[in-house]
């Protein structure tokens, strides 16, 4: 390990997570630890590490006044700030189980997961969000305290108590528990294909080690600056934007949310971030639209830069010819690509992109601008981090090579199998679902198709699993929503889309039956094919779609439709004789249509 990295917490001088931040704060107390923007003085500053820990033992001493036991489990569910790492810490610090939650989840979502981890403490931001909560929850639920984060006039109800009210004014230090590495450390819920979400056990081992495996493709020193917008709920976030800067010392900024990300990079200046790919599609659109408004020569100069620069890259990675236009870049790099950098804060090293498959012509703008764009894979199930690139190894068509530790192998129907540390300890209270996951040899099932270069890069192929990933990396199973679609007798079939888009959409077919009374109601010509196309009546079917969807997360939505009244049938090679659609046939068929969708 060179010089520079010698300040990094190896897994076995961790231990566990905890283990993790005391060590970090003996070696780095005064180091900036996190960077946070207060609305109050409407300025960033930053807290040490010994800060965090004092805050952390302050937490501990009024978590223990909860008459809490050792592998009981607490819920959060907050934005991503100081106070998320604070609870984490000196609830496992106590031996405490974390089930982190996402904020925008459904009431009756989040409910069912409190039930099912019998939680009995819950972190929340504010006071709206226990409103919402509150009557979600039965007399099943066992919640004991919840904890209200911002301090606000409205008067609480049930056990919710306003964090301010809740901490002592004066506390100790900071815990000596310890447990060994391969406990549990947390329950993390994530949406299978049918049914509610399954609970995924992790260790404190399963994410040290997938955190120390991610160090060892690429370099984080002290001075680096994360800057966080992922939800800490996510598993990705969670391990490579939290705990892998503690390892290595690294400093993290919270970023205020989407909508002031753009100021935020400029203000911070990030070197490092970790985003999904529809982060990338908001800044690649907003590219491509600005320079329809360009001259001619202004547009050559963009696509000359971008061009030289993957050409550029692909000539460092060993794949392609020196070129004598490479004697251009510094040029056309401080004229053009410096100007994209310049938006993204100027001083970018690194940034890694998972959760969902990036687009490779948004992946080659990117690296052709001299950007480092990292991308990885992994599932929840395996911490989740299984492969990644590397800037000096980097295939952008790839999603990389295991990281250390990390066996893959490609099994039955070309099916990824992964064996490794980073590998779940089952589900929680779910036997049936771990066996059908985890085999007998320990090999995990991604339900994901790939196959492996001899030089061990992998390459995503299909899904096994009928599962739409969203670019945003969210999971929806098409199948439980065309079901719902077509409990409304108007839809006599319906196929859902949106794999690697930034949302869904569907082709719908409409019963005859009820079609020229649709039209009616719309002042439209059932007879007229060109009537289908009709944008009242495609907002008219949305609307319906949404209160057919509510039981839905908001993310599973449908955006925008194509209406036919022409069935696919056995006859046009569209349906199976089991009367089961033929997606890839469909989707063909309808390719235009799709198309018009998403321009």
């Amino acid at each position: 390990m060179s010089a520079v990295l010698t300040d990094v917490i190896l897994p076995e001088q961790a231990g566990t997570l905890y283990g993790l931040f005391r060590e970090r704060v003996k070696r780095s107390p005064q180091h900036p630890a996190y960077r946070n923007y207060s609305s109050k003085t409407k300025s960033w500053y930053d807290v040490t590490w010994q800060q965090v820990a004092t805050q952390v033992a302050r937490w501990q001493d009024a978590l223990a006044q909860e008459q809490l036991e050792p592998g009981d489990r607490v819920a959060i569910n907050l934005k991503n700030c100081k106070e998320w790492v604070i609870f984490d810490q000196a609830a496992m610090g106590l031996g405490l189980i974390v089930v982190p939650l996402y904020p925008d989840d459904r009431p009756d979502n989040v409910a069912y997961i409190l039930q099912d981890a019998d939680v009995k403490l819950l972190f929340l931001q504010n006071a709206a969000q226990w409103k919402r909560l509150e009557p979600s929850l039965t007399e099943e639920h066992r919640l004991q305290r919840v904890i209200i984060n911002n301090q606000d006039d409205d008067k609480l109800t049930g056990p919710a108590v306003y964090a301010k009210q809740w901490l002592p004014d004066n506390w100790g230090v900071l815990q000596e528990w310890d447990t060994e590495p391969h406990n549990l450390a947390s329950i993390i819920y994530t949406s299978g294909t049918t049914g509610r979400p399954k609970g995924v056990m992790l260790s404190h081992y399963n994410m040290l080690s997938v955190a120390s495996g991610a160090l060892q493709f690429f370099d984080v020193f002290p001075s680096d600056v994360f800057l966080s917008f992922l939800p800490l709920s996510h598993t990705l976030e969670r391990t490579a934007g939290y705990y892998l800067p503690i390892m290595a010392g690294a400093t993290v900024a919270y970023a205020r949310g989407i909508p002031q990300l753009a100021e935020d990079m400029q203000t911070i200046k990030p070197s490092l971030m970790i985003a999904v790919p529809r982060i990338f599609e908001r800044i690649y659109n907003r590219l491509q639209s600005q320079l329809v408004t360009k001259s001619v020569i202004a547009k050559g100069l963009f696509k000359i830069t971008a061009a030289l620069g993957w050409a550029r890259f692909q000539h460092q990675q060993g794949r392609g010819w020196w070129r004598p236009g490479f004697l251009m870049w510094p040029m056309l790099e401080k004229l053009i690509a410096s100007k994209v950098q310049e938006r993204m804060g100027g001083n970018i090293r690194i940034i890694v992109s998972g959760g969902a498959a990036l687009s490779p012509q948004i992946s080659k703008l990117f690296i052709g601008l001299g950007i480092c764009l990292l991308q990885g894979y992994g599932l929840t199930e395996t911490s989740p981090i299984i492969s990644f690139n590397s800037p000096d190894h980097n295939d952008p068509a790839s999603v990389g090579r295991a990281i250390p530790g990390v066996a893959v192998m490609v099994g039955g129907n070309d099916e990824l199998l992964v064996r490794g540390p980073g590998n779940m300890l089952g589900y929680w209270n779910n036997h049936k679902a771990t066996a059908q996951t985890i085999d007998a040899r320990g090999w995990l099932h991604t339900g994901d198709q790939a196959r492996i270069s001899d030089d061990g890069y992998i390459y995503i192929t299909g899904r096994i699993k009928d599962i739409l990933v969203l670019s945003n990396g969210e999971k929806v199973p098409p199948g439980d929503i065309e079901s719902a679609i077509l409990m409304d007798d108007i839809f006599e079939q319906a196929l859902v889309l949106g794999e690697g888009k930034a949302y869904l959409s569907a082709l719908l077919v409409l019963h005859s039956d009820h079609w020229f009374g649709l039209a009616k109601e719309h002042g439209l010509d059932g007879f007229d094919h060109a009537s289908l196309n009709n944008k009242a009546l495609h907002n008219d079917v949305v609307q319906r779609l949404r209160k057919l969807l509510h039981e839905f997360p908001a993310y599973a939505r449908i955006r925008r439709v194509t209406l036919t009244l022409h069935p696919w049938t056995v006859e046009d090679d569209l349906m199976t004789p089991t009367m089961k659609i033929k997606r890839p046939k469909v989707i063909a068929h309808h390719q235009s249509d799709i198309n018009k969708m998403y321009s």
